[in-house]
């Protein structure tokens, strides 16, 4: 009888895996919103890591979050660190380009509580009075 119970248990871990292995190791998100604004209004908003705590939901999970910033001032080199509790975790953004008032792409390192990395891009494009923002990880 355990005989039986320990092959079972091998099949399906071994079905397990395999399925894990077929998966694909990438993902993409992106979201889009449109702003009543023009884009050199916005970009600010971005491109400077001083000004996240005003509009970044992340920003508002941890009052206590310590922030760290070094680097450029804003845009291109503009570097941020972030400590937070469980639910921040603990990692760092660093702003690659910077094509005013067009984009921003930011490679985002995720440390803890899971360690991850990946490339975000902020692309605004004006539509009369309205600025529409698409945010790509």
């Amino acid at each position: 009888m355990f005989k039986k119970i320990a092959i079972v248990l091998l099949v399906v871990i071994a079905l397990i895996l395999g399925l894990a292995f077929t998966k694909p190791d990438t993902f993409a998100v992106q979201r889009v919103a449109t702003i009543t604004a023009p884009p050199e209004k916005i970009l600010p908003l971005i491109s400077d890591f001083h000004n996240w705590p005003a509009w970044s939901p992340r920003e508002k999970r941890d009052p206590a979050m310590q922030r760290t910033f070094s680097g450029a001032p804003n845009g291109k080199g503009a570097v941020y660190h972030w400590t937070g509790d469980a639910d921040v975790g603990r990692g760092r953004m660093e702003i690659t380009d910077y094509a005013a008032p067009a984009s921003v792409t930011i490679k985002l390192e995720f440390i803890e509580p899971v360690a991850m990395a990946s490339m975000t891009q902020f692309v605004l494009t004006p539509q009369g009075e309205q600025t529409t923002i698409t945010w790509n990880m």
